[in-house]
């Protein structure tokens, strides 16, 4: 294997944006293991290729996590670039989404990439470097609006955990990435991706139809190309050193930069009051 070429293993990749993350990775040279629930429906959305390794792997199973990367080192020795793009998305207002579908949220948005990079670390830390590149959103850096309070939940939690880790592995030359798309007109919104609270409480009602039909209607007609994502992201992926966040797309960075901006704001509105707090 030449020294340009690497190894990426890619979650979710039976349909949506891991497809497109596959693909573009394939046509950069690029060896990929492309895992998803269902390896046949990889096999499907992807083809043959010498380079492409398809693995069974529900990223809410830590045995399928380990499982899917000793598969990944017997084929091709080792791992470089990790891309943790599998997620899910329970849409609706905090109180009427059940706990259950809380807890789904959270365990495959932030727990299951969780999963996938603890079995991972062990062979990036022993061949002294590695790229981890976690999938967040808009709604995991500001996310002030109705509707994704769990989704923005696992997201925020992704980040933060992402920001930490970065601190603790790379001293041994494993890099991370927090990416931050906006609207990419992937298979998020479709009604296999999403699940809707059902309605419960009468406060909401007024808001809660509109709200419904505003995502869905946003289906089909998101601003971003994920092709053109996941391009971005093989070039991020080859640069030294990597952008510890790459936020992907202009309604993404006008978001960023209301948020920096609110922030700013927040702090000069009580400087004084904070700057206070000091023992005498």
């Amino acid at each position: 294997m030449s020294n340009n070429k690497k190894v990426w293993f890619v979650t979710g990749s039976s349909r949506g944006m891991g497809v497109d993350f596959v693909k573009a990775a394939l046509a950069a040279g690029h060896a990929v293991v492309a895992s998803g629930r269902d390896p046949e429906r990889v096999s499907k959305a992807l083809g043959q290729s010498d380079d492409l390794l398809p693995v069974k792997l529900d990223v809410t199973s830590r045995a399928d996590a380990e499982a899917a990367v000793g598969a990944a080192v017997n084929r091709f020795g080792h791992i470089d670039v990790l891309v943790n793009n599998a997620a899910s998305f329970y849409a609706g207002y905090f109180e009427e989404l059940t706990p259950e579908q809380v807890d789904r949220q959270l365990t495959t948005s932030l727990i299951g990439p969780m999963n996938v990079t603890r079995a991972v670390l062990p062979v990036m830390r022993k061949q002294r470097s590695g790229h981890i590149i976690s999938i967040s959103s808009s709604a995991g850096l500001a996310a002030g609006f109705d509707f994704v309070s769990a989704y923005a939940a696992s997201k925020f939690g992704l980040e933060g955990w992402m920001e930490s880790l970065q601190a603790e592995v790379a001293p041994f030359g494993i890099s991370t990435t927090i990416v931050n798309p906006g609207f990419f007109r992937t298979e998020l919104l479709t009604e296999q991706s999403t699940n809707f609270a059902e309605p419960s409480i009468a406060d909401y009602d007024e808001r809660r139809g509109p709200l419904v039909e505003y995502w869905k209607s946003q289906n089909g007609r998101q601003p971003g190309d994920p092709a053109k994502l996941a391009r971005a992201l093989v070039a991020i992926a080859g640069q030294n050193p990597p952008p510890r966040r790459f936020i992907a797309g202009a309604d993404a960075i006008a978001g960023a930069e209301q948020k920096v901006a609110d922030l700013k704001a927040q702090i000069e509105a009580n400087r004084d009051l904070s700057t206070s707090l000091a023992f005498d």
